[in-house]
């Protein structure tokens, strides 16, 4: 018999034990919008803020109804730049880090021409 375990589940139960997992699932929202993948970005939030801060504690301190900010992450959700960075400087808050973002030489995927690539990294 074979055990599996829902990669959601799997996904949250590192959230909630592994700090150092958290910054770098951070880090990924970060990269991500940089990069242009908001898609991806909502779905990394997802991940980070459903097993910590809860949509319900994140509406108290961004101002905003839990089910606007449901709806703002889920795959119909548009938001816009400003909701996006409100929510990722409250959530660094609430880790207690510092985003710190530099740029490094490199090739964006798909262009032959050279680019600067976003890198992002929360620190304590």
């Amino acid at each position: 018999m074979v055990l599996t375990v829902d990669h959601k589940e799997t996904v949250h139960a590192r959230v909630r034990r592994d700090p150092e997992f958290r910054r770098h699932l951070l880090n990924g929202v970060v990269e991500h919008l940089l990069a242009g993948e908001v898609a991806v970005a909502k779905i990394l939030l997802n991940y980070y803020v459903d097993p910590t801060i809860g949509f319900e504690e994140l509406g108290i301190r961004t101002g905003r109804s839990p089910e606007s900010l449901l709806h703002m992450f889920g795959p119909e959700g548009d938001p816009r730049a400003s909701e996006l960075f409100d929510v990722i400087a409250c959530l660094l808050r609430h880790e207690g880090l510092v985003l710190q973002v530099s740029a490094a030489h490199g090739e964006l995927e798909g262009d032959d021409r050279a680019a600067t690539e976003p890198v992002a990294a929360a620190t304590q």
